[in-house]
């Protein structure tokens, strides 16, 4: 499990690709992938494509960030899901908070 974050050329999208399982472990590492968005970022992309686990953790990971960047962004969108984990997004009513793709 990994992740890594990468910015556009003009910084306006900050992507941020989890590999493995997304679960309590890169609590840390998640924080910080985002801490530094500043006013020039006006997109965040969770890319998921090689994300095979998420639990209940990880969505309160997502929630915490966009509960941090607020207004700072104009979308945060998770892209690339796999069936099981958009289910669990789904479920969870994540799509009405967030871009799922």
């Amino acid at each position: 499990m990994s992740l890594s974050k990468s910015a556009s050329a003009d910084g306006k999208t900050l992507t941020i690709q989890i590999k493995g399982k997304f679960d309590f472990n890169l609590v840390q590492s998640f924080r910080q992938a985002y801490a530094e968005v500043d006013g020039q970022t006006d997109k965040v992309i969770i890319d998921l494509r090689e994300t095979d686990y998420m639990d209940s953790s990880a969505l309160g990971m997502l929630l915490n960030m966009k509960k941090t960047l607020g207004e700072s962004v104009s979308s945060i969108t998770i892209s690339n899901c796999r069936p099981q984990l958009k289910k669990i997004l789904q479920i969870s009513r994540f799509d009405k908070k967030f871009d799922i793709d």
